[in-house]
């Protein structure tokens, strides 16, 4: 899945009259930068979730022959990509998986990768350290931010999290010492196991977010955060990685250099 959705207003004036999912980056979308990331690892299914401009999205989508619309349509090079539709409400990370529900089951596991990060990673030695018993695995690097998540230093299980501007603290239970933490930001690329699906549905009704409208909204870091405390969720690292979120306007010209190099 991958979440081309946001209002991208990081990215003003581009985005007042372009979704952030087809700003340029080096004559190309950054949709069909991250798409054709995935269909040279071997990934040619994918759901995008669209909202602002999602018409803009959808035309994209209809003009481009490598794209198709029927799974019998797929051949090497091609992709079937399905829209997500949140035209309605903006439904966050958490809320757009589960409201994508119906075109994610079945798939046993499924990678989502946010549209506006640019990175070299070896997808498929990724996907490889999802285990089978593995909840979600989360891509974390150690790089300066004002977030992070916080991992058992030997296991890399998820514990927590914390904001060091503020100095808020959320720990999956009173056994965790934030000291002895690793503290990595997170890189807006995933793996969740189909069973997220389910405790995401758990989590909407316990929260009473299907009182008020039939599409919950929430993060999904909030999501793993209530999780960690019962489900394995692990932290990992690709060791040399180069990553760059795209969605600001100072970076897009790292991202120029960073592109040139894959």
């Amino acid at each position: 899945m991958i979440f081309a959705a946001g209002l991208g207003t990081r990215l003003k004036p581009i985005t007042d009259t372009l979704p952030k999912a087809l700003v340029p980056l080096g004559g190309k979308p950054l949709l069909e930068h991250v798409a054709r990331k995935l269909i040279a690892s071997g990934i040619n299914e994918v759901v995008v979730n669209v909202h602002h401009f999602a018409d803009k999205i959808e035309d994209w989508i209809g003009e481009q022959d490598w794209i198709v619309g029927n799974p019998s349509e797929l051949s090497e090079g091609r992709m079937l990509m399905q829209v997500s539709d949140e035209r309605r409400r903006l439904l966050e990370t958490g809320g757009a998986v589960l409201h994508a529900r119906p075109l994610l089951e079945g798939c046993g596991a499924f990678l989502v990768h946010n549209v506006d990060i640019m990175s070299d990673l070896d997808i498929p030695w990724f996907v490889s350290q999802h285990g089978p018993h593995s909840f979600a695995t989360l891509l974390v690097s150690e790089r300066k931010s004002s977030r992070y998540l916080l991992f058992h230093p030997d296991s890399m299980l998820l514990v927590g999290w914390t904001n060091v501007n503020t100095g808020e603290m959320r720990l999956a239970g009173p056994w965790v010492d934030p000291d002895r933490c690793r503290r990595l930001a997170f890189s807006g690329i995933h793996i969740l196991s189909e069973d997220v699906l389910e405790e995401m549905e758990t989590y909407a009704v316990s929260h009473g977010m299907y009182i008020t409208t039939d599409a919950p909204r929430f993060s999904i870091i909030d999501f793993y955060l209530d999780m960690c405390r019962v489900r394995t969720i692990y932290g990992v690292e690709a060791p040399g990685l180069n990553i760059i979120d795209v969605g600001k306007m100072d970076t897009l010209e790292q991202a120029e250099s960073l592109l040139k190099q894959l």
